[in-house]
């Protein structure tokens, strides 16, 4: 698997492009700049099959209007739970980042234990309510990858004070998240990689 990260945006939400065959590649959380990630896609030869959101926040959504002018029909999938926050005029923290399309393409599919294949890539969905209502982490097993998105970060973990969001259900996903493979490289969805031992010995929310 070939990866690239990039903090995107005035908040730095971490995209990320995945891929093996070139002609599918996954896009995770574009938050903003889609103009920096159709460049990096034209520069590498790569063409989307697909588009993950981790959740709905405007900061981790907010190139897809740009991406779809580029790559009409690509398919973009999210938490049912979060699919009220596409499109909505509040989800948008102008002048930064304003209201996206709600994408014709948006797929309500991301729920726990689900499995996306494309590209030779396989993630399995671990649904992680908390944050917001319909978030969702992506394990790569067999690259022992987790994209956790703003339920877990280095050290850290998303806030819970935002409209849907959930104490109880961001600590209950916390647990899940801490009892998978220590080995497992984790990037968040904003700041520097872990793993789940470095998290699971030091973040003072796993404890």
């Amino acid at each position: 698997m070939e990866r690239r990260i990039m903090p995107l945006g005035a908040i730095g939400a971490n995209c990320v492009i995945l891929w093996e065959d070139p002609s599918a590649a996954w896009i995770v959380d574009p938050g903003a700049e889609p103009e920096a990630i159709n460049a990096f896609l034209e520069e590498k030869g790569l063409t989307p099959a697909l588009v993950l959101f981790t959740h709905g926040h405007f900061d981790h959504i907010g190139a897809i209007d740009g991406l779809l002018a580029r790559h009409p029909g690509l398919p973009v999938h999210v938490g049912p739970g979060d699919v009220p926050m596409i499109g909505h005029p509040q989800n948008a923290w102008p002048p930064d980042y304003t209201r996206v399309q709600k994408p014709a393409t948006l797929v309500a599919d991301l729920v726990d234990g689900a499995t996306l294949t494309a590209g030779g890539l396989t993630a399995q969905v671990i649904a992680t309510p908390g944050h917001t209502p319909g978030g969702a982490c992506f394990l790569f097993a067999e690259q022992k990858l987790l994209l956790t998105g703003d339920t877990l970060f280095a050290g850290s973990c998303g806030r819970t004070d935002f409209p849907g969001g959930d104490r109880r259900q961001l600590d209950a996903s916390l647990r899940r998240l801490a009892a998978l493979d220590p080995e497992l490289t984790v990037v968040p969805g904003h700041g520097p990689l872990t793993t789940i031992a470095r998290e699971v010995a030091s973040n003072p929310f796993l404890q």
